[in-house]
């Protein structure tokens, strides 16, 4: 064979994701309130769409007999429109959305007086309150001042170095210690500490109670984590009867004063779907009163295509009625795969329905997936960012999804459950149990655990060793 230039024919097959595959793809993972904003903007670029408040959304109910119920039709194609197009899922549309600055970025380093109309609005009520005690304060100290204000942390503590803060405002380190000196005189007592010692001394200093005795109990709060009672009473050099009454002081102070300041979360995330109690089971149900409703205002369609129109106008119409279309089926599709994996969700925690978080079940996404005949991508996309609300609580539908552990009866237990049962027996203990009593216990309950997965589920709670709570329960005796 000669080489040369020549023509040759071949035969390929290839995915091509269009613009509207990409869109019903991503419609997968939003929540309803995310969706209103992206048909926010549909409904801005088409006229043919008009938007209505929800009526209502796909239901089913399924049966404690864990027998199929009221499933609706299979959203034919929406498997396959999620089975594809991971690079469009990774990209949020929010993304798009310009960067707003820092409401708390420092100010100018000018050595004029301090110009609060130049202040840069606070994010937090902490750094409002102490915004409001500077005034009436000038100069390099009042400027070293405003900076450790706005680097505080949200519990009130400046984790920033002193050097660091006099150097980006141009002052001296001297004048950076007079503005922290400053800021730790304003309420609450205790602000602007570098560590938990100095918040404690700060707010013994406000309360007239820092003498030498106090200032070594706060030097040595390692001994009096450990319980280390009797060398704190040679270090202080007080009797048990005053160590207990220092001991109780330091417990009424506060170790995270700008706490107090925190404001509430700006909202609590809207259910996505709602589950309900019936008699014939449990009800599932898009949540209609944040579901987005559109529609094609066919009237208004039949008025434009009716009137005189060049040929690159009835083809935008048909364009517009097309995108339309699309739209309201990939919402449709959306709205049946939601509820047929919640539904299936409910089929396979059941028990947590009814009994609560010890009943959770070892749950994977493959298994949902395999119930339902979807693709496990599907699952994951539609189990992002939705909330499942029901008479235990307001939970994400990730949460149902469980690693398990060995428990009698072959199907497992969760790892929540476990949980579950070992914050409620160390609740309940009247004497302090060991890990190795734990394990006793928790198998007498069904569940099969090493010791070491034991210590792993309880230091996962927060909560200490055996050791540790007994040492605590003595301090907390001492000090009553």
């Amino acid at each position: 064979m000669g080489l040369g230039p020549g023509l040759y024919l071949r035969q390929s097959q290839s995915l091509v994701l269009t613009p509207q595959l990409t869109q019903a793809i991503k419609l997968l993972q939003l929540s309803n309130l995310e969706l209103e904003a992206v048909i926010a903007e549909e409904l801005a670029k088409n006229p043919l769409l008009e938007s209505r408040s929800g009526e209502g959304g796909e239901t089913v109910i399924v049966r404690e007999d864990r027998e199929t119920g009221d499933d609706p039709p299979d959203p034919q194609g929406s498997d396959e429109l999620a089975a594809h197009g991971e690079e469009a899922l990774d990209t949020d549309w929010r993304d798009s959305a310009l960067d707003t600055d820092s409401a708390c970025d420092l100010g100018g380093s000018s050595d004029e007086g301090f110009d609060f109309d130049r202040l840069p609005t606070c994010e937090t009520q902490l750094c409002e309150h102490l915004m409001a005690q500077l005034r009436g304060h000038s100069g390099a100290e009042a400027r070293a001042a405003e900076a450790i204000i706005h680097e505080l942390e949200g519990s009130g503590y400046l984790l920033t170095p002193l050097p660091t803060v006099a150097q980006s405002m141009g002052v001296s380190p001297e004048e950076a210690q007079a503005g922290l000196a400053l800021v730790q005189s304003f309420d609450p007592p205790g602000i602007a500490a570098r560590n938990l010692a100095e918040c404690l001394a700060l707010q013994a200093k406000a309360a007239d109670r820092y003498d030498p005795a106090m200032a070594r109990l706060i030097d040595n709060l390692d001994l009096l984590a450990r319980g280390q009672m009797a060398a704190l009473k040679r270090i202080c050099g007080v009797d048990d009867e005053d160590l207990a009454d220092m001991v109780r002081e330091l417990r009424a102070f506060d170790p995270k004063p700008g706490c107090r300041f925190a404001s509430e979360p700006d909202t609590v995330p809207e259910p996505d779907v709602l589950i309900t109690r019936t008699r014939d089971g449990w009800e599932v149900e898009l949540n209609s009163a944040t579901l987005p409703r559109v529609l094609i205002n066919r009237r208004y369609h039949h008025e434009l295509k009716t009137g005189a129109q060049s040929k690159q106008g009835r083809a935008w119409l048909a364009d517009c009625l097309a995108d339309a279309n699309w739209l309201i089926r990939a919402l449709d599709q959306r709205a049946q795969t939601i509820v047929k994996v919640a539904s299936e969700i409910v089929r396979q925690q059941e028990g947590f329905f009814r009994e609560g978080v010890r009943a959770l079940r070892p749950l994977t996404l493959g298994k949902v997936a395999d119930a339902i005949g979807m693709h496990e991508s599907t699952v994951s996309r539609v189990t992002s960012n939705k909330y499942l609300l029901c008479e235990r609580g307001l939970f994400e539908l990730k949460y149902f999804f469980r690693s398990g552990v060995a428990a009698e009866g072959g199907e497992g237990a969760s790892a929540e459950a476990v949980k579950a049962a070992i914050a409620k027996l160390i609740a309940d203990e009247t004497e302090v149990l060991s890990d190795d009593t734990l394990v006793d216990l928790l198998k007498a309950e069904g569940f099969d655990l090493a010791r070491r997965t034991v210590a792993k589920y309880r230091e996962a709670l927060g909560i200490g060793s055996s050791i540790q709570r007994r040492r605590q329960r003595a301090i907390a005796g001492k000090a009553a």
